[in-house]
């Protein structure tokens, strides 16, 4: 049986989950990285005057919607690795809880406990909320992620389809942070996020691009409830 998948690592995002492509895998890179995919989702804009105020503006526009379901498409590239990804993926949220899908694999969390569901392995890996690091990464916390530990500037202005993206970079205050700096891209009328750029010092960047961007869609009661019956023949690992 392969090893468990880590999705939770500390602290603000990405260190030592963007790790060399070539020795562990994309497919396996993919799934320890569906903490970033998570960043992209919990983030909307709306007009400012000033970086500050974009982004608590983001946070308020977020939070307005009872629920909000995302296709996007995945990609990551390192040349010196010789590496270029791509891959599809699709999050629903409501509130804190989510169902998030790519590379095969689901994670799912229901207001208390972390599901990761992995078919290739025939395993389900369960855990506590509760049991995270303090620093890992929670949807509520990638709303205000960029409040701190950032330096935030205005980047670009692109036209996009004919859409007006703007984009923010925010660069890392600690010096020993694995990523170089993320680019924000929002498109200026919908005020949804459009695209998130993610660079890191050792060349490897991920991107993310929205296909499809929906609010409050109706949902069945049990999106983000697992179901055990489902999986009787999957190792169920509870940590």
């Amino acid at each position: 049986m392969k090893k468990r998948l880590i999705f939770w690592l500390a602290p603000i995002l990405f260190k030592k989950v963007l790790v060399p492509v070539a020795v562990k895998g994309y497919r396996k890179f993919a799934k320890r990285a569906m903490p970033v995919v998570l960043l992209l989702f919990m983030t909307a804009f709306a007009k400012a005057q000033s970086v500050q105020t974009l982004l608590k503006e983001v946070d308020t526009k977020v939070k307005s919607y009872d629920n909000i379901a995302i296709d996007f498409k995945y990609a990551l590239s390192n040349e010196a690795e010789g590496v270029n990804q791509e891959t599809k993926g699709n999050v629903v949220m409501a509130g804190d809880n989510y169902k998030l899908s790519l590379m095969g694999t689901t994670q799912l969390f229901d207001g208390t406990n972390v599901y990761t569901i992995v078919p290739e392995d025939e395993e389900v890996t369960i855990s506590a909320m509760s049991d995270q690091d303090e620093n890992a990464i929670t949807p509520s916390k990638m709303l205000s992620f960029f409040n701190e530990g950032y330096t935030q500037k205005m980047d670009i202005k692109q036209k996009v389809n004919g859409r007006e993206i703007q984009f923010v970079k925010l660069t890392p205050m600690d010096s020993n942070s694995d990523v170089k700096y993320t680019l924000l891209g929002v498109d200026a009328q919908t005020k949804h996020i459009h695209k998130l750029i993610i660079t890191q010092n050792n060349g490897t960047k991920v991107t993310i691009t929205v296909n499809s961007f929906k609010t409050n869609q109706p949902l069945a009661k049990n999106t983000f409830t697992f179901d055990k019956g489902k999986y009787t023949d999957y190792y169920i690992n509870k940590l």
